[in-house]
């Protein structure tokens, strides 16, 4: 039986986050397969990423899932050369964190 980081709580196991480009969403999956954590995106033009929505479910915040998202979503960008609009203030705040040359250079206003 597999057990998510969140169902043993076990600090050293790693989060997983997947990414399901035909819903345009990356997603860790809490308590087996029922809970998501869930960052939303939509294609605002060929090469432009609109990072639009971050949701984790109350009794999961505060344990950095939605830090994992964000950072997936960006490399996800920095990967297939993207330009992205942060929508999300989640993301605008992990940016901030994170000021990577990477990430920075591939912001829209």
């Amino acid at each position: 039986m597999a057990h998510s980081v969140l169902d043993s709580m076990d600090p050293s196991s790693s989060i997983r986050v997947e990414h399901d480009r035909k819903r345009r969403q990356f997603s860790v999956r809490l308590n087996g397969c029922h809970d998501r954590a869930v960052l939303l995106y939509e294609y605002v033009g060929k090469k432009t990423v609109d990072l639009q929505h971050t949701e984790v479910p109350d009794a999961f915040r505060g344990r950095g899932i939605a830090k994992h998202l964000a950072k997936a979503a960006m490399d996800f960008v920095v990967e297939e050369d993207l330009k992205a609009h942060l929508t999300c203030w989640y993301i605008q705040k992990y940016v901030k964190e994170n000021p990577l040359p990477q990430y920075l250079e591939r912001l829209q206003p």
